[in-house]
């Protein structure tokens, strides 16, 4: 990206200040390198964003941003109702609720190890991964909305997991006011097979060791021990999320064309939040949360299904379950007055502060988990919300490495049988369906998370608490 335009406010904070018709202006978060890394395109997609009705503050790209669809990926945007904002299907994403939840096990990295091909091998065959693979759960037309409705909540009921995982989720696990009639027959058909089940790409699931820990009185509020194990599966909303995304950014785009209304880009396709539309696509969008929270609170109860008969003593209580790819209405402090906001998270995770009323009290104290993917064999992070982070991009933390190649670029750099061995000689098992699936996920496709982590640490959005290291990939 060319810094010649940018402000530099810190070492870990750039500016490009409004021109033109631009009503805020954009600011990114992340170090020299990481800024001189990303390509000009999320400059111009922030910048894009920043002339949206009714935002708020700035347009703000995180320190794994990139390139995405209409909203640049790692970027967070609030808007408010009253000044005519809009909410924008661009800025939530395709894979509507696309999260991370993280189980503890109380289980040594000895202790896996005696096991570690055998759990591979028994996970892979009980969780269905990869493109078009089909849970054994099938619902019918009631059930799809009974889902739809009641998120993580209605998967409890129905027996997958505890009423104790609940207060570690984020909002108890259910997004209030969802509306299934919104959601089209379309969507609702795509996903009547495909509850508890990874999907492809750079969703899955990973037995991690517990390798460093930076806050020691977070990591013991936490649960996260050195040397012992955890369990963190990512996934979304699957084809239901998708078709979501898909019906109303082509609504979206034909009332915008009806009215007249000139979008900067096409694919930030948007409606105001009080307009019959834009009320619409929030109704759905929650229905799309919820089916991310139950989806993966049934994946982790077929995890924990696995670890009771290899380790019958072993239990995975949750730590916590946080989204990506949301827009949710939140109070916010904007100019000496407390407003309420539409918070447009696109790969962005939430990241509340200690204290926050809206976290479980045994997580108020330290702030809320907020969980960093690695990718492929490479660490993955848990951070906390800071107090100074609702300050600074609205308590939004970074959600993952980010890339640094295409899926295309990838595919012409490695060969799934050089990944999987480098992975091996590790000591990281992968299971996946798909050989092209390996090489487009492949570590070096991905930014350094240690970078990302460091810059949004340094620049208060989230601090580091633990480092995991992998030791089994279950892979779509």
């Amino acid at each position: 990206m060319d810094r010649s335009r940018l402000h530099q406010i810190s070492d870990v904070e750039w500016e490009l200040p409004p021109t033109g018709d631009m009503n805020v202006p954009v600011v990114l978060y992340a170090d020299a390198p990481l800024l001189d890394a990303m390509d000009d395109e999320v400059l111009a997609q922030a910048a894009n964003v920043a002339r949206l009705p009714g935002i708020v503050r700035a347009s703000f790209a995180l320190p794994d941003a990139h390139w995405g669809y209409g909203f640049p990926i790692g970027g967070v945007a609030a808007f408010d109702a009253e000044m005519g904002g809009v909410i924008s299907a661009g800025g939530v994403g395709f894979d509507i609720s696309c999260g991370v939840r993280t189980l503890l096990t109380g289980l040594t990295k000895a202790e896996i190890l005696q096991r570690q091909a055998e759990l591979a091998d028994a996970l892979a065959a009980a969780i269905p991964a990869g493109l078009g693979q089909h849970g054994a759960l099938v619902l019918d037309d009631d059930g799809l909305d009974a889902m739809l409705e009641g998120g993580a909540a209605w998967a409890v009921a129905e027996g997958y997991g505890e009423p104790s995982d609940l207060p570690r989720i984020e909002h108890g696990g259910r997004a209030a006011g969802a509306d299934p009639a919104c959601v089209s027959a379309k969507a609702k058909q795509r996903q009547r097979r495909e509850m508890g089940t990874l999907g492809s790409g750079n969703h899955y699931l990973e037995v991690q060791e517990v390798a460093d820990v930076l806050d020691a009185a977070a990591a013991e509020g936490f649960g996260l021990v050195p040397g012992e194990v955890v369990v963190t599966i990512h996934c979304g909303s699957r084809g239901l999320g998708h078709q979501i995304g898909t019906d109303f950014l082509r609504l979206m785009t034909l009332e915008a064309e009806a009215a007249g209304w000139r979008l900067p880009d096409r694919e930030l396709a948007a409606a105001r939040i009080n307009s019959p539309l834009g009320q619409r696509y929030l109704v759905a969008m929650r229905a799309g949360i919820n089916c991310a929270l139950a989806n993966r609170q049934i994946v982790a109860h077929l995890a924990r299904g696995v670890f009771a008969d290899l380790f019958p003593a072993a239990r995975l209580p949750l730590l916590f379950d946080v989204s990506h790819n949301t827009c949710h209405a939140e109070l916010h402090d904007v100019e000496d007055a407390r407003r309420m906001l539409f918070v447009h998270r696109k790969g962005a995770t939430r990241a509340l502060g200690p204290g926050h009323p809206d976290l479980c009290e045994e997580l108020r104290a330290h702030g809320q988990p907020v969980l960093i993917g690695g990718s492929m064999g490479t660490e993955s992070w848990v951070l906390a919300g800071t107090a100074a982070s609702a300050a600074k991009a609205f308590g939004s933390a970074v959600h993952g490495a980010g890339r640094s190649l295409s899926r295309r670029q990838a595919v012409k750099r490695w060969t799934s049988r050089e990944v999987v061995d480098a992975l091996a000689a590790r000591g990281i098992l992968v299971r996946c369906r798909s050989w092209r699936g390996i090489v487009e996920e492949a570590p070096g496709a991905y930014k350094d998370v240690r970078v990302v982590v460091d810059a949004a640490h340094r620049a208060g959005l989230a601090r580091k608490v633990a480092r995991l290291r992998p030791l089994v990939c279950i892979k779509g």
